[in-house]
C-alpha cells in the first residue's frame, strides 16, 4: 500500500485568552505513513477512532515557567488526551489485531505504540459507542464517581448544589446524588442544558445566565454539599448558602482558565464560621483506590440505561481546535469528542 496522510494536531502557540483554532493548535498533514510496512519494533499500529476534549487541556497551554500540576505542552508537540483506537497490526502479544484500546493517545490518525503501559484493552460486550469510554466510562466519569465517593459523605435527605451540571462530570454527579437520596440543585448556561439536567433527575435546575445563583440557593437551600466546576461568583454564592459542616468538592474553576482573572472571594471567613470542609483533588491521585469499584458500579448502570449521558461529536480531526474552544466557552452540548475515523 502507498503511504497515506497521517493527520495530526500540533500545539502551535501560547494563547493569551481563549485558544484559537488554527493558531493555538493547527491541523497538520505533512506526515505520511505506510500502514503495511511501517516498522513496529515489537509494538503495535493503532488507528485512532475517538479523542476526548476536556477543560483541563487549557492548563497545559501555558509557558514552561508557569507553575502547574500538569506539565505544559511544548510548541510543535502533537497534543495528547484520552482516546480510543483499534489495533491494525501487532508484534506485541498483549495487543491483538482488532483489539480496542483506550488511554492517553496523541491527536493523530495513526500511531506506533511500544507497550500497553498506561493503556487498557476495552471489553464492550453490550456494544456501547466507543465514545462512552471517553466520557461516562472514562476520565470524566471517574472524576465524578471517585471524588463523590471519597469526599461527599452524602446522606439521604441532604441537599447538593452542582455547577456545570449538564457537563460530563456534573451530570454524573447529579445522578449519583439522586441514587444516594439527595435533593439536587444544578446550574448550567442554556435552557437546553437545564432541560437535560431535569431529565436526569435534578430537583431544581436553572440557567445561571438568566437566574441569579444566590437567589436560587437562598430559596432552595441551604446546601450540605457543593460540587464546584466553576469557582468565582458561583463559589461565593455556595459559601453563603452552606450549612454548618458543609462539604465543598473542588473539581474545577473554569471561570478563571482563560481570563487570567481570579475572582476575590469576599466571604472566605465563613469557612471558619460554618466549619466548612474544602476538598481539592486531582483524579489521578484517587484512581488506585477507586478504579475497580468505578467499573464494577458504573458500567452495569450505563449498560442498563440507568445512568444517562450526552455527547457532542466533532466530525474529523481537523475540527479538534473547534472542540477545544467550545469546551472552554461552554458551547458544547454534552461530552466533547472528536470522531477521527470509523472502524
Amino acid at each position: 500500500m502507498a503511504p497515506v496522510t497521517n493527520g495530526r494536531v500540533l500545539f502551535n502557540s501560547y494563547p493569551d485568552g481563549y485558544p484559537e483554532p488554527g493558531k493555538t493548535t493547527v491541523y497538520d498533514t505533512t506526515e505520511t505513513i505506510d500502514l503495511d510496512t511501517v516498522p513496529l519494533n515489537g509494538g503495535f499500529l493503532l488507528k485512532t477512532l475517538e479523542l476526548s476534549i476536556d477543560p483541563y487541556m487549557r492548563g497545559r497551554m501555558v509557558r514552561p515557567d508557569t507553575p502547574s500540576y500538569s506539565p505544559p505542552w511544548a510548541i510543535g508537540q502533537v497534543i495528547p488526551s484520552n482516546g480510543v483506537g483499534v489495533v491494525l497490526r501487532s508484534e506485541n502479544p498483549e495487543a491483538k489485531v482488532g483489539d480496542h484500546i483506550s488511554g492517553f493517545l496523541e491527536h493523530k490518525q495513526y500511531a506506533v505504540i511500544k507497550t500497553l503501559e498506561g493503556l487498557r484493552i476495552l471489553d464492550n460486550p453490550n456494544k456501547l459507542p466507543w465514545t462512552a469510554f471517553l466520557g461516562v466510562l472514562g476520565m470524566p466519569g471517574k472524576t465524578a464517581f471517585m471524588a463523590w465517593r471519597e469526599y461527599s459523605s452524602a446522606k439521604k435527605g441532604e441537599t447538593v448544589f452542582v455547577s456545570t451540571g449538564a457537563g460530563p462530570v456534573g451530570s454524573l454527579v447529579i445522578q449519583l446524588a439522586k441514587i444516594d437520596g439527595l435533593k439536587v440543585i444544578a446550574s448550567a448556561g442554556s435552557d437546553e442544558k437545564v432541560q437535560f439536567m431535569k431529565d436526569i433527575g435534578a430537583d431544581v435546575a436553572f440557567n445561571y445566565k438568566t437566574s441569579k445563583t444566590e437567589e436560587v440557593l437562598a430559596k432552595e437551600g441551604p446546601i450540605d454539599i457543593y460540587w464546584d466546576n466553576v469557582g468565582g461568583e458561583t463559589l461565593e454564592a455556595a459559601i453563603d448558602a452552606a450549612k454548618l459542616n458543609a462539604r465543598f468538592i473542588e473539581c474545577g474553576m473554569i471561570s478563571a482558565y482563560n481570563t487570567g482573572y481570579t475572582f476575590p472571594i469576599r466571604n472566605f471567613f465563613q469557612i471558619i464560621a460554618k466549619s466548612l470542609s474544602f476538598h481539592g483533588f486531582i483524579i489521578g491521585r484517587l484512581t488506585a483506590k477507586w478504579d475497580s469499584e468505578f467499573y464494577k458500579t458504573i458500567t452495569p448502570l450505563v449498560e442498563g440505561g440507568q445512568i444517562k449521558f450526552k455527547e457532542h461529536i466533532y466530525e474529523g480531526l481537523e475540527r479538534d481546535g473547534e472542540g477545544i474552544l467550545a469546551v472552554q466557552r461552554g458551547w458544547n452540548r454534552g461530552k466533547a469528542v472528536v470522531h477521527v475515523a470509523d472502524e
